[in-house]
C-alpha cells in the first residue's frame, strides 16, 4: 500500500480527461489499495474547477453535476480529508514566502508536510505528493517530499482538453 497526498491540480485529473488521467485513475482506484489524502480546501478547489469547465463549455451541465456528485462521494468514502489548522496556515505563510507559492498551494504543501511528519512519527511509510504544478512540485521536493507529477505519466488513453 502506498500513501498519496493529492493536491487539487493532481486530483482534478481523475475527473477530466487530460494528460495524467490514466495514472491518477490508477492510483485512486480502490482496487489499488492505496491510502489517499487530501486537504479540506481541495473540495472547494476541485468543485470550482469543475464548475469552471461547465461554465466554459468543456463539459455539459449534466456531466458537471455528475462529476461533482462523484467527487463528493469520493471525499466521503475514498479520501482521508485532512483538516487545515492554524499551525498549518502559519507554516503555509512561511512556505509561501520562502518558495513564492500561491496561497492555496502553500496550504496544500503545509498540509502534506504536516501529515508527512505525523506519519514519520508513527513509523509509517512516507507520502508521495501528487501535483501537476511544477512550481509546487519543486517546492515540495526542496522540502523533502517525494513527488509524482501526473503530467509525467502520459498514456495513449489520455485525451487532451484545451
Amino acid at each position: 500500500m502506498v500513501a498519496y497526498y493529492l493536491d487539487s491540480s493532481g486530483l482534478a485529473k481523475r475527473y477530466a480527461r487530460e494528460t495524467g488521467t490514466v495514472w491518477v485513475t490508477g492510483i485512486t482506484d480502490p482496487q489499488a489499495g492505496n491510502e489517499l489524502f487530501i486537504s479540506l480546501i481541495t473540495g472547494a478547489e476541485v468543485v470550482a474547477a469543475i464548475a469552471r469547465w461547465q461554465r466554459t463549455g468543456l463539459v455539459s451541465t449534466a456531466d458537471a453535476t455528475q462529476v461533482i456528485h462523484a467527487f463528493r462521494w469520493h471525499c466521503q468514502f475514498q479520501y482521508t480529508v485532512v483538516a487545515v489548522t492554524r499551525d498549518m496556515v502559519d507554516r503555509a505563510m512561511e512556505l509561501a514566502e520562502h518558495h513564492a507559492l500561491r496561497g492555496y498551494d502553500s496550504v496544500q504543501l503545509a498540509t502534506a508536510l504536516t501529515l508527512q511528519g505525523e506519519r514519520a512519527g508513527l513509523g509509517l511509510s512516507p507520502l508521495i505528493f501528487v501535483s501537476a504544478d511544477k512550481d509546487l512540485n519543486m517546492a515540495a521536493t526542496q522540502e523533502g517530499l517525494a513527488v509524482g507529477n501526473p503530467n509525467d505519466h502520459a498514456h495513449p488513453n489520455d485525451l487532451s482538453t484545451p
